[in-house]
């Protein structure tokens, strides 16, 4: 314990002596203002590190478990063993927070880890490769560098776990990596998260929640709203309300704004610029290829064949689908990929209630966005097209830990062993099978 104590103290001091560092360098890569630098990838991380080190006796203490009668004198616990060296491979959107999270797990757990950030966020790849081998021990730690060649490489190797988070055609390939070995492993994939907003709502309200969490980082955020699923006439409500809560929170000129980004690289602004031409451009549609800048955009009208709808944006870019109703678009959102995130937006609760009942995802938010990733309490992951695996808080050290189902008995009880050996008897299996059956237990009904 003391060695993993000391490790998570060195990474918690990283993040402290290099705070303005890890700012600088999502700045760098896309310009990314200093608030959504530190809350992600500073502040959240550390949160992860000091809830390890307040829990990690409590974690890694054996766990007692229930006895049957015939091992009712026995010792019976679930032993936390670390899985061995485990590679984390980390997507450029949010370098430190996707990196590092499932590092302060790893680390608490016991493992030896590999991390590979990615290579498109160069100046956060840069820093942590240079930084992190001098304050965590280099013979349990290490980071690797490189773009789709050397992570191919890398993934020739056989690890005891492997964690990755990105794009759903890369975690194929991950996935079909680790099979090679039996590897397991844990996958956090993108995919389009709906957000559905009903008639009866505050739609300045929900406007302002829906244009923040879509345009931070330049809607580089696998946990933003992918489109908005409502009626006509909400659409109507609800455009408005959007061009408000841009001109509010970027002003009249979002390319002038501090608080705006950029796209990560001219690939990626290629890809999301090309979407412009879906549906009807409501609001935005400017575009600065030297700048790398696309204006926060909402489009209206969107059909469900279009590319837009068809992919993960990661873009400043947020259709409006419109259905009938309530119904129809629970039913469209099903008909889908199960996505990471649903979100929904309502005065009524029942209406609330009546969206996560009936969909499947990875997590759920109502009346709010983003805020489910600051709650270590929650677990945090996808859930089939989305991935499997979910971490954060206790979440986190439980994926990277071989609970180990431990049973230890006294020699002296060999006696009692006898029912157990042939040559068998009906008696003897009357005996085990009192001593091993598990009963309903009685239920009491008051008339």
């Amino acid at each position: 314990m003391a060695y993993r104590r000391t490790q998570l103290e060195a990474l918690g001091r990283f993040l402290e002596e290099n705070r303005c560092e890890i700012r600088q360098a999502v700045h760098a890569d896309m310009r990314r203002p200093s608030t959504e630098g530190e809350i992600p990838d500073v502040s959240m991380v550390m949160n992860e590190v000091n809830n390890a080190l307040n829990c990690l006796h409590y974690w890694m203490a054996d766990e007692s478990v229930s006895t049957n009668l015939a091992t009712k004198l026995d010792s019976a616990f679930v032993r936390k063993d670390p899985y061995g060296v485990v590679l984390i491979i980390s997507p450029y959107n949010f370098p430190f927070n996707f990196t590092l999270i499932p590092l302060v797990g790893a680390i608490a757990a016991g493992n030896c880890v590999i991390v590979k950030p990615s290579e498109l966020s160069r100046c956060s790849e840069k820093l942590m490769a240079e930084l992190l081998p001098t304050y965590l021990d280099p013979e349990t730690f290490a980071v690797v560098t490189g773009g789709p060649k050397q992570t191919t490489v890398l993934l020739e190797n056989k690890f005891d776990y492997i964690f990755f988070t990105g794009s759903s055609p890369v975690g194929k390939t991950i996935m079909s990596a680790a099979a090679k070995h039996l590897t397991p492993l844990t996958l956090e994939l993108g995919t389009q998260n709906p957000c559905y907003v009903d008639c009866c709502c505050d739609f300045q309200s929900a406007a302002n929640i829906i244009i923040w969490s879509k345009f931070v980082n330049a809607g580089q955020d696998c946990l933003a709203p992918d489109y908005v699923i409502c009626t006509t006439d909400t659409q109507d409500r609800l455009i408005p309300c959007f061009r408000h809560a841009i001109r509010r929170f970027y002003g009249s000129n979002p390319q002038e704004s501090p608080d705006f980004g950029r796209m990560i690289n001219d690939q990626h602004f290629q890809r999301v610029r090309a979407l412009l031409d879906c549906g009807r451009v409501a609001i935005g549609g400017e575009t600065d290829e030297c700048d790398r800048y696309i204006a926060p955009t909402v489009l209206a009208d969107v059909k469900e064949w279009e590319p837009v709808m068809q992919q993960e944006i990661s873009g400043p870019i947020l259709p409006i689908f419109t259905v009938a109703g309530l119904e129809e678009a629970i039913q469209y959102i099903n008909c889908r990929d199960h996505p990471l995130l649903v979100y929904a937006f309502s005065c009524h609760r029942q209406t609330l209630n009546r969206v996560l009942d009936c969909t499947r995802s990875g997590a759920f938010c109502g009346n709010d966005a983003l805020m489910t990733m600051t709650l270590i309490s929650l677990p945090f992951g996808g859930v089939g097209y989305s991935g499997f695996g979910k971490y954060h808080g206790k979440y986190s050290f439980d994926t990277f830990t071989n609970h180990r189902g431990s049973l230890i008995r006294c020699l002296g009880f060999e006696p009692l062993n006898y029912i157990r050996y042939p040559p068998y008897t009906e008696n003897k299996l009357r005996m085990l099978k009192f001593g091993t059956d598990v009963r309903r237990w009685n239920s009491c009904t008051l008339l």
